[in-house]
C-alpha cells in the first residue's frame, strides 16, 4: 500500500493516509427505501457532489394520471468524494452505508457514472431492467452513451442495450440503433 501524505489534525499525532483515500472517485451509497431524493438534497446541502439517475413514468390512479420521476436504481445514490471524506456522507440521515466489500467502500469504474450522467442529460430514455450477466456483449460506439458496454436485446424489432452496474447488481435498458453498436469480447 502506498502512502502519500500526512494529514495534520491539529494535534501532536499526525495520521498517514493511503493514496487512494485522497483521490476523488465515484461511490455508490445505499439508502433507506424511498429516501433517495431526500438523501441527494442533503448531500448537495453539504457540498458533496451527488448523482441520482431518474426516469420519467406515467402512473394512472383512479381519478388522474401523474408523471413521476422515479430513481433508475432504487435504493442507491452516487457520490463523488475522496474516502477521507466518507464520514460526511455516512452521517446524512437515511444513508445506510457506502457500497463495498469487507467493510471497505469500492469505487465505481472511472467514466461509468460520467457517461451515465452525460447520456441522461442529453435525453437518453432509460428504464430499469433486471440485472443480466449473460448475453451478447456489445459496445455503444455512437451517441451520448458512446464507450459503454452492455448486453444486446431485441424487442419488437428494436435494439435495446442493457447496461449493468456490477457493484450494485442493477441495470438499465436504452433503445439504440443497430448501427450504433458493435460486438465486444
Amino acid at each position: 500500500m502506498e502512502f502519500s501524505t500526512i494529514l495534520d489534525l491539529g494535534r501532536s499525532n499526525d495520521v498517514l493516509l493511503p493514496a487512494d483515500y485522497l483521490e476523488e472517485r465515484w461511490y455508490a451509497t445505499y439508502t433507506c427505501a424511498n429516501h433517495e431524493k431526500r438523501v441527494r438534497e442533503q448531500l448537495e446541502q453539504r457540498s458533496i457532489e451527488a448523482f441520482l439517475p431518474v426516469f420519467e413514468t406515467m402512473r394512472r390512479w383512479k381519478d388522474r394520471r401523474v408523471h413521476l420521476e422515479i430513481p433508475l436504481f432504487p435504493g442507491y445514490v452516487f457520490v463523488h468524494l475522496a474516502l477521507r471524506d466518507r464520514l460526511r456522507v455516512t452521517q446524512v440521515p437515511s444513508v445506510v452505508r457506502l457500497v463495498g466489500f469487507n467493510g471497505h467502500p469500492s469505487p465505481l469504474p472511472d467514466g461509468e457514472i460520467e457517461a451515465l450522467k452525460k447520456g441522461l442529460a442529453l435525453g437518453v430514455r432509460a428504464q430499469p431492467h433486471p440485472f443480466l450477466s449473460v448475453g451478447r456483449r456489445v459496445r455503444v460506439k455512437n451517441g451520448p452513451l458512446a464507450g459503454m458496454t452492455g448486453i444486446l436485446l431485441r424487442r419488437k424489432g428494436n435494439f435495446r442495450v442493457v447496461i449493468s452496474i456490477d457493484l450494485i447488481q442493477r441495470a438499465m435498458s436504452v433503445n439504440v440503433d443497430s448501427a450504433d453498436v458493435e460486438a465486444f469480447a
